[in-house]
């Protein structure tokens, strides 16, 4: 059957008709959808879908939606188009036509600049509206495309949604005086309301934002507040991506929220705080998220870190752990006493792979104690200590402390001042086994850091078992990385040749390109994973450390005795096709 070239609205009989027609179902099909109970008002492609019929163009799979989106997109001559929400311009988008308007017709604007409407509907053959778009949209063109019934209805009603809570709480609460804490201190005369954090519209967003947050796999949210607007990010796989802006009042508004969530002291904004926020979503997950407020010139920034407690415990083949660095790790973790250290920049993974090992080592026969400022996560199998300045409370205090509470294994958040280094040092030599994180470069450049700090360079070669550098990379997209074969003369030869110098690692005959698709949101990338100096304290180089040894010297003996540095992690990371050349050396930058 040819499509109509009327207006009209597809009904589960007439893409049954269709499907039947086209033999991509059969009788016994037709007839089993047709007689069983379904959904009312449910689109008719979901309700097929359900089913999981057979599919017969493709023999392994079933009728999926997806198929039967590109079925029916192909049948109206339009393309399929993914709605990512993190490059939508929800304000714009909305005020382009009314909720009420796009629900009756089957459609929602996606994208919209000063030349064309981008519109989208799961209702192809629907053309009613076209008679009066012209009127809505003005002198500008428009374009149709096919949209998922799942994402039109789901992102039509949230848009809308949270474009009115946003509008009606702007209404209700304009902004009066800027903060004291602003540095372009403004009075605005003739109005004295605050934004109310209470507000149900300031409470409709905030729970739109984090949910939001956590389906878009974000590891911070960031509220930050401009001289007009304030600006949302979330930070997605290392990266920062802008995802809504609103009036700086709402910004406030939803800050001061969050900080009565979080228990902080809303009224201080000259100060930072911290703080922590535990959150359950409808399907029963718990994630924990920790608070963070700094005064700028604008007034108060939240950052809020986010720890899936499904990303924070993982398993070492997640983390990216595997063959002999594994093996050294396990060696290493299986002393009864002694330091390791976990080195590298801040958001490289160190938390995550501290409390993985330590759910390794938690068992019923040993006494696993941290000490933390703040509490990443909380995990029933330790037992969790946060340093807390206010009360005097401080790592050096809390280390003392857990040494007295028969402890096997102490974990010290970081080793940031001499104080801590030195008794995280008196803590090993007592015979227990002390975890902890330190802020450098790469695995040698750790031990003349304790050095710095104060520690005696016989005490370091007499405590430090292993120290392990990492960093993060993002992965590339399953779903659209491209193999590109290498020439010894080309660009990318030469890129290779710079990162695995001196060692001279062979070139590899393929490696793969991101290139972007919808599925990664035209970056190329779609998740992280590790990659790792491992570097145990061999006999040789405890004799150097006692000796003070400088760290090139470190450095040398370290990669004799076969430590893999981080740029060859990151090279064999290339050649197994899980990440780029370019993404290498934006994380392991050459030195």
């Amino acid at each position: 059957m040819a499509a109509p070239e009327f207006s009209l609205l597809i009904d589960l009989r007439w893409c049954l008709d269709e499907l039947l027609a086209e033999r991509v179902i059969d009788h016994r099909s037709y007839n089993l959808v047709m007689t069983s109970r379904r959904e009312k008002g449910q689109h008719p492609l979901i309700t097929i879908s359900d089913f999981g019929l057979p599919n017969p163009y493709e023999p392994e799979q079933k009728l999926t939606l997806v198929w039967l989106n590109q079925w029916l997109a192909k049948k109206a001559n339009l393309p399929v188009v993914r709605i990512d929400p993190l490059k939508v311009d929800v304000p714009a988008i909305t005020q382009v036509m009314s909720f009420e308007y796009a629900r009756s017709q089957y459609i929602l604007p996606i994208a919209i600049n000063a030349q064309e409407v981008l519109i989208g509907t799961d209702q192809p053959f629907y053309t009613d509206w076209h008679a009066n778009i012209e009127k809505i949209i003005g002198a500008r063109a428009y374009r149709t495309v096919y949209i998922s019934p799942l994402q039109i209805n789901r992102y039509r009603q949230e848009f809308y949604q949270v474009t009115q809570a946003i509008a009606n709480a702007t209404n209700v609460h304009k902004k009066a005086a800027a903060d004291v804490t602003n540095v372009e201190a403004l009075l605005q005369l003739g109005d004295n309301t605050n934004p109310d954090a209470n507000d149900q519209h300031i409470v409709r967003v905030v729970d739109w934002l984090l949910q939001y947050a956590f389906e878009q796999r974000a590891s911070d949210i960031h509220l930050e507040p401009r001289r007009d607007t304030g600006k949302v990010r979330f930070r997605i796989d290392g990266v920062l991506h802008t995802v809504y802006e609103m009036p700086v009042a709402i910004i406030v508004a939803v800050t001061a929220r969050i900080k009565i969530l979080g228990r902080l002291n809303v009224a201080e904004k000259r100060k930072p705080q911290d703080g922590r926020l535990k959150t359950r979503m409808p399907n029963g997950m718990e994630t924990e998220l920790r608070l963070s407020t700094m005064p700028t010139a604008f007034g108060e920034k939240l950052v809020m870190r986010v720890f899936d407690p499904e990303v924070l415990v993982r398993s070492f083949a997640q983390l990216g752990l595997s063959g002999k660095q594994l093996t050294t790790w396990h060696t290493l973790t299986a002393h009864p006493n002694g330091i390791i250290l976990v080195t590298g920049p801040t958001g490289s993974g160190k938390t995550t792979t501290l409390y993985s090992t330590l759910k390794q080592l938690a068992t019923e026969q040993v006494n696993v104690c941290t000490i933390e400022d703040p509490i990443e996560m909380i995990e029933p199998s330790f037992n969790q200590m946060q340093v807390n300045p206010s009360i005097g409370l401080h790592f050096v205090d809390g280390i003392r402390s857990l040494m007295r509470q028969d402890p096997d294994i102490i974990m010290v958040g970081e080793i940031r001042d001499s104080e801590t280094a030195n008794m995280a040092v008196q803590a090993s030599l007592t015979g227990h086994l002390v975890l902890s994180t330190l802020h450098t470069n790469d695995a040698p450049s750790s031990l003349t850091r304790l050095h710095d700090l104060g520690v005696q360079p016989f005490l370091t070669s007499a405590t430090i078992l292993g120290v392990m550098a990492q960093r993060l990379l993002r992965t590339l997209c399953p779903h659209c990385k491209t193999a590109v074969t290498l020439s010894a003369d080309s660009e990318l030869a030469t890129q290779w040749q710079e990162l695995t110098q001196p060692w001279r690692a062979p070139l590899p005959a393929q490696i793969y390109q991101a290139v972007g698709c919808e599925q990664c949101r035209n970056t190329g990338y779609q998740g992280r994973v590790g990659i790792y100096e491992m570097m145990p304290l061999s006999n040789t180089l405890k004799k150097l450390v006692a000796e003070d040894a400088s760290v090139d010297t470190l450095k040398q003996q370290a990669y004799k005795e076969g430590v893999q540095p981080l740029r060859l992690s990151g090279a064999k990371r290339i050649s197994e096709g899980v990440t780029t050349i370019e993404e290498v050396l934006r994380v392991v930058p050459l030195t």
